[in-house]
């Protein structure tokens, strides 16, 4: 079996975030779970969807703990094995977090795949692993119809610096550190049509990590955090809103967006997990009806390995944005504010 004659892609009905269940479909899930017994120790569960559980120590110390796994959006598998992990670090930082340790996460179809293959995934994820200064400590595999990978991550951190999607405060500024559109880019390149300079952009952003959320948990005027995935920009926006009780503005013309983002859209290039997003929440968004419709696409387009989302002290929202530039993620901008009011996104600009 020749190695580069298999696309991954083929072997997937779906790829990267965009394999997520839709919002509504997960919220009616997880309403009909028995209600959990109190933890006087577990400080973060399932209550406001946030990124990851927290379970305080009897010493203090806060472990996190998350879980991330999805099938692939490229080709290349060592590509692919970077993005996963890259992904499931990810919501470890958005908690504030410092990751100590992973579990790798694996499903391959044996029959379709060679071991050659599995390796580069495996050796992706253990390069993202090393830059972020962690062990895969060891894992689980099974044979599966399609290829899956991600990782179990651990990390700690002080209790202080936990940072929930739901403690932005009125008058905040949001911010947002990656640009959208890598769903977009991953439909086009699954039909051919995204060329080598979108598609280095696309790799560039969904492996760059967000590790700048460990050193923002260490300023007090950053108050929420959350990163950007499967539900879009609207749905984690929404999920801040509802967690906060605060209603969120956010300005279109601010919001970072790839290169090529918006002629692959309107060229029909779309996810079905976007028109899932919107069908789920659309009701909460308020967006005016002659906004143009690759912008409506954009907003809900799933983000795999997207940015952070961060709710901060207005005052503080131009500083705290160089400071994450300067941390390597040229896109951050300012694209919005909390205010008191009904939780609902409302987009503006």
């Amino acid at each position: 079996m020749n190695i580069h004659d298999i696309r991954l892609t083929s072997l997937a009905h779906g790829g990267g975030c965009g394999c997520k269940l839709a919002p509504s479909v997960l919220q009616q899930l997880l309403a009909r779970q028995s209600a959990a017994q109190p933890f006087a120790q577990l400080l973060v569960g399932t209550e406001t969807g946030d990124d990851a559980a927290v379970w305080r120590l009897e010493d203090g110390t806060c472990v996190i703990a998350t879980t991330d796994f999805f099938m692939p959006m490229v080709d290349d598998p060592y590509d692919f094995g970077r993005i996963a992990a890259t992904n499931a670090i990810s919501d470890i930082y958005a908690m504030g977090g410092t990751p100590i340790m992973a579990l790798a996460i694996l499903g391959i179809p044996i029959d379709k795949l060679p071991t050659e293959m599995t390796a580069k995934i495996l050796a992706g994820g253990a390069a993202v692993c090393a830059t972020a200064g962690i062990p895969i400590a060891g894992g689980h595999s099974i044979d599966s119809p399609e290829p899956i990978y991600g990782l179990a991550v651990i990390g700690t951190c002080k209790k202080k610096d936990i940072r929930r999607n739901s403690e932005a405060q009125a008058e905040d500024a949001v911010i947002l550190t990656k640009p959208l559109g890598v769903g977009v880019y991953a439909a086009a390149f699954k039909k051919g049509a995204l060329s080598d300079v979108a598609y280095a952009d696309m790799i560039g952003s969904m492996t760059r990590l967000n590790r700048v959320g460990t050193k923002l948990a260490a300023d007090a005027s950053v108050h929420a955090m959350t990163d950007v995935t499967g539900f879009g920009l609207l749905g984690h926006s929404l999920e801040m809103a509802r967690g906060s009780d605060l209603s969120v503005i956010l300005n279109a013309a601010d919001i970072p967006v790839l290169p090529e983002a918006r002629q692959l859209i309107e060229q029909g290039f779309l996810t079905g997990a976007s028109g899932r997003n919107w069908a789920s929440y659309g009701h909460e968004v308020r967006l005016d009806p002659g906004r143009p419709e690759w912008q409506r696409q954009l907003l809900t387009d799933p983000q795999t390995s997207g940015g952070l989302l961060i709710a901060c002290r207005a005052d503080r929202a131009e500083a705290i944005t160089r400071q994450i530039v300067e941390d390597g993620h040229p896109y951050a901008r300012v694209i919005g504010r909390a205010e008191s009011g009904q939780p609902v996104v409302t987009v503006i600009g």
